[in-house]
C-alpha cells in the first residue's frame, strides 16, 4: 500500500463530529515527518464522499484557507454539519475535538 492509500485509510477512520491533524495522520501512518505529503494526498482525494478529508486540519485547528472542494467556507459547513464548532478564525478546538488514532 502506498502513503496516499494509508492516509485514506486512517482518514475514513476520523468518526463523524471529530477532527484530526495533517501530523497525527502522518504519524499514524508511520511517517511522522511527512505531514505535507498527507496535504497532498487529502489534495488529491479520489472519493470524498468516502474519504472525509474536510475533517483535517493544521495543528493549531486551523482550517484550511486552500480546502480544494470547495474553500474554507466548505469546509467549516461540513464540519459545523457534524457538530463541530469552527470559530470566527476558522478555528477547531483540539481539546474537544481531535480524534485519537489507536
Amino acid at each position: 500500500m502506498n502513503f496516499f492509500e494509508k492516509v485514506y485509510k486512517k482518514v475514513q477512520q476520523i468518526p463523524e463530529g471529530y477532527v484530526s491533524t495533517y501530523g497525527d495522520i502522518a504519524r499514524a501512518c508511520g511517517n511522522p515527518r511527512m505531514a505535507r505529503q498527507v496535504g497532498w494526498a487529502l489534495h488529491a482525494n479520489p472519493n470524498t464522499a468516502l474519504i472525509p478529508c474536510h475533517r483535517v486540519v493544521n495543528r493549531f485547528g486551523s482550517l484550511c484557507t486552500g480546502f480544494a472542494f470547495g474553500g474554507i467556507n466548505a469546509q467549516k459547513a461540513r464540519l459545523e454539519a457534524e457538530g463541530v464548532r469552527v470559530d470566527k478564525n476558522y478555528c477547531v478546538d483540539l481539546e474537544e475535538y481531535k480524534f485519537h488514532f489507536n
